[in-house]
């Protein structure tokens, strides 16, 4: 099959920030995004996107206070993102990755597709016949533009956040169609976890059609490694990493429990190295999963831990960016997550002269997040108080005692163990879910946004940056497969012999087009064609690139 990148690398679109967008624009025009024209450099060549997710400001400040020394992150503060949902003050983070990654706000657990909701003040309503349709990403511009693609993430790859920068589906739960439509999108570089995705359920895998996607990464062309020493000693510009069946470790426990696993730093550098080879540039994706993870148990270790790792992945993306002149890196959180608070009705009166010590010396006890101290637990809770000492609980008191000894079951320790651990550090939680809250915004390099603004406006900004209008995007990657295909006279069906795999069928003159969900590719009386983007079915319709269409027609004169 001819690469459909290599074809497109000559087209160009228009460049400019919509003030609205395919559905759910913003109304509120007082806030609008700004771009430093000052920077060195007019357009940059690369772009860098970088989220931590589910990490309020709050657990950014307690890591420093950790670290005892400034994060990279300090250097590139420039302003503010609001970050609620088409339905909600508080978004879920399929929603906020889709806001991220294509300018559009949406429903909880869609992911890469409009809402089917919207009452959150100050957006348009959503046309019914716009609802659930998919809508172009930053990656599927930055492809088409003729530029070099990556993810990279610690949960795994098919995760929301990652997910909504290279998939599009109604339920951000389905890693088999969020794994598939991923395999087909012509990434370059692709590193996190969800190898279990990537299998079939006969062969240490989830997936129910039984393919085997391993096999098809490795037919085109990728070289697929599975540990830290396999990753950095690859010399492909190709590369697909898949660390774990799950999500990899937290960083503190990856040092002590899975060493085999790269850190997410040394996912983002040799990212960089691969994608910068290519003469037209790059765009890169890196998520910080877990501190969101760690943030829903109250964990405040967790957080430190992911937060710190995040962290030194930005120093790696600065660093290159500072020599490099001309690359723009745009890091953020996605939303809040917890409440957490530095204080809490321990210092009601005793705030104003608690030293730093009383928060974090308590903390620095710990040698594993909770996660990985409870997987040290064994079933008879015999080892209870070992693992508490793990956690940084030493010397418990007979109170601490007693309340630990109230566990019956292993779920049952968790939740002490984050109660007896926030008590001793005068940390305080409000939720177990996600919050509200601006979250900051951090960006470098040329053209680089500032000030305070929706997270919406990330994406429009970076698609402009590299040449490209989302919307128009949409209209060319995503048109009604049944309405576009009757134009030319053809008839279409869906073969649902294999239901975990659908086939979109087109008939017309006696040629017959075969149209796979989840692939990008056009199969037009036995022969294989690649398409620019993924089929993508979305509340019962299927939507296809336009170039399918006409390829067709071609083929059925």
């Amino acid at each position: 099959m001819v690469s459909f990148r290599k074809k497109m690398m000559g087209i160009s679109f228009a460049g400019v920030i919509a003030l609205g967008s395919l559905g759910t624009g913003n109304l509120m025009s007082s806030i609008k995004v700004k771009a430093d024209s000052k920077s060195k450099g007019n357009q940059p060549k690369n772009v860098i996107m970088m989220v931590m997710d589910g990490t309020s400001s709050t657990a950014t400040t307690l890591a420093r206070w950790y670290k005892g020394e400034p994060l990279a992150l300090d250097q590139i503060v420039s302003g503010g993102v609001r970050t609620y949902s088409a339905e909600s003050a508080i978004t879920d983070s399929a929603p906020a990755a889709t806001a991220l990654a294509t300018g559009n706000k949406s429903n909880a657990g869609y992911v890469g597709v409009l809402p089917s909701v919207v009452n959150s003040p100050g957006l348009e309503p959503i046309k019914e016949e716009d609802k659930l349709r998919p809508v172009a990403n930053v990656l599927e511009g930055a492809e088409r533009s003729g530029k070099a693609t990556g993810i990279v993430a610690t949960a795994e790859i098919q995760h929301a956040t990652p997910a909504g920068f290279s998939a599009h589906h109604a339920n951000r739960n389905n890693f088999e169609v969020l794994g598939e439509q991923q395999v087909y999108q012509n990434i370059e570089v692709v590193l996190g976890g969800g190898k279990a995705a990537l299998q079939p359920a006969t062969n240490n895998g989830i997936r129910q059609d039984n393919e085997n996607l391993v096999e098809v990464i490795k037919e085109k062309g990728y070289d697929f490694v599975e540990t830290k020493a396999a990753l950095l000693n690859s010399k492909s510009n190709k590369i697909w990493g898949s660390f774990s069946n799950a999500a990899l470790a937290y960083d503190f426990d990856r040092k002590v429990l899975h060493p085999e696993q790269p850190t997410l730093a040394e996912m983002t550098n040799k990212a960089i190295q691969a994608l910068s080879k290519d003469k037209d540039g790059f765009f890169l994706f890196v998520e910080g999963s877990k501190p969101d993870w760690a943030a829903h148990g109250n964990d405040a270790i967790g957080i430190i831990s992911d937060v710190l790792a995040f962290d030194a992945a930005v120093a790696e993306a600065l660093e290159f960016a500072k020599k490099d002149g001309n690359t723009m890196v745009i890091a953020v959180a996605d939303h809040g997550n917890s409440g957490i608070s530095i204080g809490s009705l321990n210092t009601n009166k005793t705030y104003y002269k608690t030293p730093v010590s009383a928060y974090i010396d308590p903390l620095k006890k710990a040698e594993l997040t909770l996660e990985g101290a409870i997987s040290q637990l064994k079933d008879d809770l015999s080892n209870l108080e070992e693992v508490a000492g793990l956690y940084g609980l030493d010397n418990l008191n007979v109170d601490e005692k007693e309340k630990l000894n109230t566990a019956q079951t292993k779920a049952d320790v968790g939740p002490i163990l984050v109660k007896l651990l926030a008590d001793r550090a005068n940390i305080g939680f409000t939720t177990g879910g996600h919050t509200g809250e601006d979250v900051f915004l951090y960006s470098y390099g040329p053209q680089r946004p500032f000030g305070f603004i929706e997270n919406t406006d990330i994406a429009k900004l970076m698609a402009k940056v590299m040449g490209f209008d989302l919307n128009e995007l949409t209209n060319k990657l995503f048109i009604d497969a049944e309405s576009a295909f009757k134009t030319i006279g053809a008839v279409v069906t869906i073969n649902k012999t294999n239901p975990a795999n659908p086939v979109l069928v087109v008939t017309h003159k006696g040629s017959t087009a075969e149209l796979p969900a989840n692939k990008n590719i056009i199969r037009i009386n036995g022969k294989d064609y690649e398409l620019g983007s993924v089929v993508v079915e979305s509340n019962g319709k299927y939507y296809v690139p336009e170039e399918a269409v006409k390829i067709f027609k071609n083929h059925s004169r």
